[in-house]
């Protein structure tokens, strides 16, 4: 609980291009139900019908942040207390750990673990693609950079609750 006096903690929740990612409202519930702001930031296909963004928009009082901003832009979000990646998926974990930020996605993930600020992950990845041996190294990597990660999406309940466990 935050005192009167104190700012509520800040959660970035970053959107992937996966079909679960429709239930990303009930991550930004229980994420508020536990005082946090959230933020949301969708990769550009994520963007593309993977969940309501009209909804997301209205539940927290945020426009999503998908792009770049120009220069002089305010800065749409303050600094983030903890990040949440849900659902992750197999493009995004491998360019992340590979240090590619050719999305504010990416690149907002990979300044992030470069400052220590908390992440926690869910995949949502094939189990085809899970065994790949780049992805594999890719968990590797990323959990030597302090990246936290839940157990693996296996189809049924997705379990979105459990974010906010890696980060609190």
């Amino acid at each position: 609980m935050t005192a009167p006096d104190e700012k509520p903690p800040f959660l970035y929740v970053v959107v992937c291009a996966a079909g679960i990612a429709s239930g990303v409202g009930r991550l930004i519930t229980a994420a508020q139900e536990r005082q946090w702001q959230v933020g949301v930031i969708a990769t550009p296909h994520a963007m593309n019908g993977f969940f309501d963004a009209a909804a997301v928009e209205a539940q927290t009082g945020r426009p999503i942040r998908s792009a770049w901003r120009s220069p002089g832009d305010p800065r749409p979000f303050p600094d983030p207390d903890a990040v949440v990646v849900a659902p992750a998926t197999f493009n995004t974990i491998n360019k992340w750990a590979a240090g590619v930020a050719d999305t504010l996605a990416l690149g907002t993930l990979c300044e992030v673990t470069g400052q220590g600020v908390p992440v926690g992950v869910l995949t949502c990845v094939s189990d085809g693609l899970a065994a790949h041996p780049a992805y594999q190294d890719s968990l590797i990597r990323l959990r030597g950079m302090g990246v936290r990660f839940g157990p693996p999406h296996r189809g049924g309940e997705f379990g979105w609750e459990r974010a906010l466990d890696l980060v609190e």
